[in-house]
Formats: structure tokens, C-alpha cells, sequence
């Protein structure tokens, strides 16, 4: 789908309860990111598995984050590689969007849905992904590289409500407001 089709179907969908009165009113997804910690690996092996296998699943080249400052406690210097971070915007942003929703969170472990508390006060969310191998793009590789990511959706959602309903919309597990169960 186009994200063109996806934004008049959004606005079809949520234009009576939020009252829009053009097709750009309507919410939509902005970009995508996803962020990966390298810990303290300073082997420069691990973090070339960690940037190859976040590089197959997002299908774009990480970026390297580098540390601001020197914290001697973790023994980390300003400028050392603290973790890899990718954006996805457009068709591969909806195309990412589509594959976590259908196939890497009912691969989870234990998932019951994403609290709705999660989305801030701007219309964005994120979702913490414990292990890699969930995605299928890597849940046949070996088991001792593991590492969790950060998947930030960002939109164009003015404020939490119409945020929560564009995310219902477009398919996004959220648990019910009234649930209290973990």
C-alpha cells in the first residue's frame, strides 16, 4: 500500500470522531527509529555482528552513535561507539511498521499488547524488543549474540487521543484502557 492510500483510509476512518475536514488533518507515520545498544562490548567483532544482523533487519546501513563524554565507571571514552541507530521513513518506514505488527510482536514471548501509556504527550511511541531473533531475519543465527532494540514510531498525531486511535487504526496491538493485568 501506498502511503498515500494509507493516509486517505486513515482519514476516512478517523474523520468523524476527531472531525477533520481535509485528508492532511489526518494522522500518519513520520519515521521509524531503531536504536540498538552496544553495551560494553568492546569487541569490535560483537558490534560487527550487531550492525550486520540491525542492517538485514531493517534493510538500510546503521548509523554509529558515539558517546558525548568519558565515564570512567563503565570505562567508556567520548567518542567510542555506544550503540547503532537507523531511520525509515516513507514506503520502508510502513513496510517496517507492517512486519513488526504482524510477524515480531505475536513472535514475542509473554506478549499481552503495548500500554497505551506509552504514547507521549507528542504522538510517539516506543517499543522495547527484548531479543533480536524474533525478527525472521535473524531467528536462525546463533543464540549467543543476543540484543534487545528500541523501536520509536514517530507521527504526526497532535496529542495522545488521536495518537492512540491512529495506532488502534493501523493495527498496532495496544492493550484496552481498562486493563490492569500486566
Amino acid at each position: 500500500m501506498t502511503t498515500q492510500t494509507v493516509q486517505n483510509k486513515t482519514f476516512e476512518a478517523l474523520k468523524t470522531e476527531f472531525h477533520y475536514k481535509s485528508v492532511m488533518q489526518a494522522p500518519k507515520v513520520t519515521k521509524i527509529v531503531v536504536s540498538t545498544g552496544v553495551g560494553a562490548k568492546h569487541d569490535p567483532k560483537k558490534r560487527e555482528v550487531i550492525k550486520d544482523r540491525l542492517a538485514r533487519i531493517t534493510g538500510q546501513a546503521p548509523a554509529e552513535r558515539m558517546a558525548k563524554k568519558s565515564i570512567a565507571t563503565f570505562k567508556i571514552r567520548a567518542g567510542d561507539v555506544v550503540g547503532y541507530q537507523v531511520t525509515l521513513r516513507g514506503e520502508r518506514a510502513l513496510s517496517f511498521l507492517d512486519k513488526v505488527i504482524h510477524i515480531v510482536l505475536p513472535r514475542s514471548k509473554d506478549f499481552r499488547g503495548i500500554k497505551p501509556e506509552a504514547i507521549d504527550e507528542m504522538g510517539n511511541i516506543t517499543i522495547g524488543i527484548k531479543e533480536n531473533t524474533v525478527f525472521p531475519e535473524t531467528s536462525d543465527e546463533d543464540s549467543k549474540d543476543i540484543f534487545g532494540l528500541a523501536v520509536t514510531i514517530g507521527t504526526t498525531a497532535k496529542n495522545k487521543k488521536e495518537a492512540e486511535a491512529f495506532l488502534r487504526y493501523v493495527g498496532l496491538p495496544l492493550k484496552e484502557a481498562g486493563s490492569t493485568k500486566k
